[in-house]
């Protein structure tokens, strides 16, 4: 596979040392990659705006100027896809890496393996988003990428599926629709079906999604969820979870 990285980090010996282990990675898994250096958010940013098609950055957080968070949330106001990486030698913002849906939080110095392993994990998000599932609704047949989908709502004959921009309906069973979305995906009342990568807050009677959208939970179905969601922040969910 093809992969366009950006490492993010004010620090040159820092940044050096990321990409070597980067593109160990890289050449172990037999990717090609494209790894781009960036001192600062600043002129990543700059660069950002006539290159948008970068799959993973690997950015530190307290840099001179803007900071990694401040950067994430701006690159998630246009950017669900971007695998975001927090590599750090201060473990205080891990709370804030939910607000930005980042997929890990690393913390310096980091080991080699630690960074292939979530690598490993973006490669198979990236692959995950890339999935699509074909529908029929309204005498029309199209195609839906799987990585768009925010959750699923069970009605009384069909299902509904909820996506950034777009609401639609289908008939078929809500079990048969779990299925095929795989564990990615967990339920948080018997009549919901929610993305665990777009969780961004958990209480004793709802999830509240990066989108703002509100599920309600079940109390049956809050250990479980909570769990997940932990397990997947923490980079605890193998990546077959994710195929």
């Amino acid at each position: 596979m093809d992969y366009k990285i950006a490492i993010c980090d004010d620090s040159a010996a820092d940044q050096k040392y990321i990409m070597k282990m980067t593109e160990h990675w890289a050449e172990k898994m037999q990717h090609t990659i494209q790894a781009d250096p960036f001192p600062s958010a600043e002129s990543f940013l700059f660069h950002y705006a006539g290159h948008k098609d970068y799959d993973i950055l690997l950015l530190d957080i307290e840099m001179g100027g803007m900071d990694g968070v401040s950067l994430a949330k701006k690159l998630r106001q246009d950017n669900e896809k971007i695998q975001i990486i927090f590599i750090t030698g201060f473990p205080d913002f891990i709370a804030e890496g939910y607000e930005v849906s980042a997929l890990h939080y690393l913390i310096k110095p980091v080991e080699e393996d630690t960074l292939a392993k979530t690598l490993d994990r973006a490669a198979a998000n990236l692959k995950k988003a890339d999935r699509a599932l074909v529908f029929s609704a309204n005498g029309e047949t199209f195609r839906v990428n799987v990585g768009e989908i925010l959750y699923v709502e069970a009605l009384a004959h069909f299902c509904r599926i909820k996506m950034p921009e777009e609401v639609f309906e289908i008939r078929q069973k809500f079990s048969e629709l779990e299925k095929k979305l795989g564990e990615g995906f967990i339920r948080t009342h018997r009549s919901y079906l929610v993305r665990i990568s777009c969780i961004k807050r958990i209480s004793k009677t709802e999830i509240i999604l990066d989108s703002g959208d509100r599920i309600p939970l079940s109390r049956s179905n809050y250990q479980a969820v909570n769990q997940a969601f932990i397990r997947y922040f923490r980079g605890e969910y193998c990546e077959n979870n994710f195929s």
